[in-house]
C-alpha cells in the first residue's frame, strides 16, 4: 500500500499532471457554478477530450473535474439562490439567507472548507473500507430502493417546512407526480402527456431546478423596494470560519459518513447525501434551536456540503469493487476507466491494485486545489451581491434561460423553466417549500420503477416492504418521523403525564 501511495504522489506531482489537475479543477468549479451544467456533463465531455492523453493524466483530469464540479455549485446557491448543481440545492437553504445578511464570504468559506473535509474523509474511507461498504450496497433490491425514495421525500419535507411538515410532504408528492409525466420506465407507455408529444420525454430536472430556485428571485426582486439587503457586504474574519468548523467536528464526521453511505448505494447521487446530512444535523439539535435552520445557520451549510462532497468518494466504492456506478457521474467515470484499459470489479485488487490508490491520491490533491481555487475566485464572485438589481436581474434571467436550454438544446425546456418558475413563486408565497418538490422529481423514476418491479415480484403483496430487514428499518423511520412531526408523541407523553399526576 505504501509503495502505491508514494508512486501516486510522484505521478500527480509531475508538472504536466499537476497543471492538468489545477486546470481541470478550475473547469469543474466553473461548471458547477453555472446552472444547467452538471458534473456528469463535465466528466463526459472531458472523457472524450482526454482520450489521446496518457492514462494517468486522463485519470487526473477526470477525477479533478468531478471534485470541482460537485463543490462549485455552492457558490451560485449562496449568492443567487440558484444551485449550480442538484447536489447544492440543500446548501441554498441556509447559504442564501446568510449571504443576504452580508456574510456571503463566510458562507462560501464554510461551504468550500466543508466540501474539502467531506472529500478528504471519503478518500480515507475509500482506501480502507471499500470491500465492507460495497457489500452493503449489494443488499439493496427493488423494495429497499422504493423505501429509500419514500424516506428521502419524508425527510426533505420535514426539514424544509418550517414547522409545517404537511406542506413539505404535499410538495414532495407533487414532485413525484411531475416525475411520472412522459413514457414510463418499464413499458414505455405515455402517462399524463395528454397527446402532447413534447411531454413524452418527461420533465427534465435542470429546467425545474432553475425554475423553482432561480426564476422566483427575479419576481421577488420586484417586491423589494430597496437594495439595502444586497448592498450589505462585510469582510469575514477567517478565524471566525475556522472557529465554526471546529465546533462542527462531530457534524462534519457524521455528515461525511452519511455521504459515503449514500454514495455507495447505486443510482442515488450526491444530492441525497446533502439532504440526509442536513436532516441528521437538525434532528440532533435541541428543539429551541431548530427554528434557526433555513434562516442562515452556518452549521446547516457545513452539513450539506460535507454530505454531498463525501458522496464523491462513496460513489467510487461500488465502481471500483463491483463495477456498479453509485451516481450518474460515477457511471461516466466507469466508462472512462474501461476506455483507458482498466477493469473495475471484484478482480481489481489482483489485476490493477494501484488504480485504487492512484484515484485516492488524485482526489486528495484535487480537493486541496479545489479549496484554494474556490476561495480565490470567491473574492470576485461575492461581488455579485453588490451589483445593482437593474443590472443583476437581466444576468439572472440569461443564466436561467441558457442553463435550461443547454441540457438538450430544446426550447421546450426553457418554457418548462418559466412555468415552474411561476409555480415556485406561488409556492413560496403560500409557504410550500420548493426543495421537496425538486427531490420528488429526482427520486420519481427510482420510486416508480422499483415499486412496480417489487409489486410484480411479490404478485401484488405489500408484505416484503415491512418484512425485509432494511425495508423494515426504513418503514419504522418513516412512520416514526411522520408521527413525531404531527406531534403524536408529544400528545401521548402529555396524556401519560396527566394520568401519572392523577394517580399521585
Amino acid at each position: 500500500m505504501g509503495t502505491y501511495v508514494l508512486q501516486a504522489f510522484a505521478t500527480v506531482l509531475q508538472p504536466l499532471n499537476l497543471v492538468c489537475l489545477i486546470g481541470a479543477t478550475f473547469v469543474g468549479l466553473m461548471v458547477g457554478m453555472l446552472p444547467g451544467l452538471t458534473s456528469t456533463m463535465a466528466v463526459a465531455l472531458l472523457t472524450g477530450l482526454s482520450f489521446g492523453l496518457p492514462s494517468q493524466t486522463a485519470l487526473v483530469i477526470l477525477i479533478s473535474v468531478y471534485v470541482g464540479a460537485i463543490s462549485g455549485g455552492c457558490q451560485s446557491a449562496i449568492l443567487l439562490n440558484i444551485p449550480g448543481t442538484p447536489a447544492s440545492a440543500s446548501t441554498a437553504l441556509d447559504g442564501y439567507p446568510l449571504g443576504r445578511q452580508g456574510k456571503a464570504g463566510l458562507a462560501i468559506f464554510l461551504a468550500t472548507s466543508a466540501s474539502f473535509l467531506g472529500t478528504v474523509i471519503s478518500v480515507l474511507l475509500l482506501m480502507t473500507v471499500t470491500p465492507l461498504l460495497s457489500s452493503l450496497a449489494l443488499k439493496f433490491g427493488t423494495y429497499e430502493y422504493f423505501m429509500l425514495a419514500l424516506f428521502g421525500i419524508i425527510i426533505c419535507g420535514s426539514i424544509t417546512s418550517n414547522g409545517k411538515p404537511l406542506r413539505g410532504w404535499i410538495s414532495g408528492i407533487l414532485g413525484l407526480m411531475v416525475a411520472m409525466i412522459g413514457l414510463d420506465t418499464i413499458s414505455a407507455f405515455p402517462r399524463f402527456s395528454y397527446g402532447i408529444t413534447k411531454l413524452n420525454g418527461g420533465i427534465q430536472l435542470i429546467p425545474v431546478m432553475i425554475g423553482l430556485f432561480g426564476f422566483p428571485e427575479l419576481l421577488r426582486m420586484f417586491d423589494r423596494k430597496s437594495k439595502s439587503e444586497v448592498s450589505k457586504m462585510s469582510r469575514f474574519n477567517m478565524r471566525e470560519g475556522f472557529s465554526i468548523l471546529r465546533r462542527n467536528i462531530v457534524n462534519v464526521i457524521r455528515s461525511a459518513l452519511i455521504g459515503v453511505g449514500v454514495g455507495i448505494i447505486p443510482g442515488v447521487g450526491e444530492d441525497i447525501g446533502g439532504w440526509l446530512s442536513y436532516w441528521a444535523l437538525k434532528s440532533s439539535t435541541p428543539e429551541e434551536k431548530k427554528a434557526t435552520y433555513g434562516t442562515g445557520n452556518p452549521d446547516g451549510i457545513v452539513a450539506c456540503e460535507t454530505g454531498n462532497n463525501s458522496c464523491v468518494g462513496g460513489a467510487l466504492i461500488p465502481v471500483l469493487s463491483l463495477a456498479v456506478p453509485g451516481s450518474s457521474s460515477a457511471a461516466v467515470l466507469l466508462a472512462a476507466f474501461q476506455l483507458h484499459g482498466y477493469r473495475p470489479g471484484p478482480l481489481l485488487m489482483t489485476e490493477t491494485p494501484a488504480l485504487l490508490y492512484n484515484l485516492c491520491i488524485y482526489m486528495l490533491v484535487a480537493s486541496f486545489a479545489m479549496w484554494a481555487l474556490a476561495l480565490l475566485i470567491s473574492k470576485f464572485t461575492v461581488r455579485v451581491l453588490g451589483v445593482k438589481r437593474e443590472i443583476l436581474m437581466p444576468i439572472i434571467l440569461a443564466l436561467c434561460v441558457v442553463g435550461s436550454f443547454v441540457v438538450r438544446n430544446y426550447m421546450f425546456d426553457v418554457q418548462c423553466m418559466f412555468i415552474f418558475g411561476i409555480v415556485g413563486y406561488f409556492m413560496s408565497k403560500l409557504e410550500f417549500p420548493a426543495a421537496p418538490f425538486m427531490l420528488g422529481i429526482i427520486l420519481g423514476n427510482m420510486a416508480d420503477s422499483n415499486l412496480r418491479r417489487a409489486l410484480g415480484l411479490s404478485k401484488g403483496s405489500l408484505m416484503p416492504f415491512v418484512t425485509r430487514p432494511i425495508c423494515l428499518v426504513f418503514f419504522i423511520a418513516v412512520v416514526g418521523l411522520i408521527l413525531s412531526q404531527l406531534g403524536v408523541f408529544k400528545k401521548v407523553r402529555k396524556l401519560f403525564d396527566k394520568k401519572s399526576k392523577a394517580s399521585n
